[in-house]
């Protein structure tokens, strides 16, 4: 199993879920954008496999969603009504990266620290109590 298998597991079996750490959104150009938010979604799908090998006993698994369109490039992360969305909204040569969890208050416009926190973001997903 791999480490983030491990953490699935973990999680289901009562641990804490870490918080993903978000900072601030800003513009920066669109192909940094681009790139991140490519990167992102590739790690994503791999977690999203990792983590659905684990919750497939539990009956239920994390949907992976792509939405892409004029001015965004996104998806959308789900489970047991719990759900996440990661993306870049574009105008111009500018894009401004944003992260929106269904049912969190608003604090403000951010995003998601980096890769590592989209593991944690997943894992906060599949926490029970959160």
């Amino acid at each position: 199993m791999t480490p983030f298998m491990l953490a699935v597991q973990g999680v289901l079996d009562g641990r804490a879920a870490p918080e993903p750490a978000t900072e601030r959104c800003r513009l920066v150009p669109v192909p940094a954008a681009t790139d991140v938010q490519v990167m992102l979604r590739s790690l994503a799908e791999q977690l999203v496999c990792e983590a659905n090998a684990i919750l497939r006993e539990t009956g239920d698994v994390i949907s992976l969603d792509d939405e892409c369109g004029p001015g965004a490039l996104a998806f959308s992360l789900s489970y047991r009504g719990r759900s996440a969305r990661v993306g870049a909204a574009m105008s111009g040569r500018y894009a401004e990266p944003y992260l929106f969890i269904v049912g969190e208050g608003s604090r403000g416009p951010r995003r998601l620290a980096g890769e590592e926190e989209l593991r944690a973001l997943l894992l906060t997903l599949i926490h029970p109590g959160t």
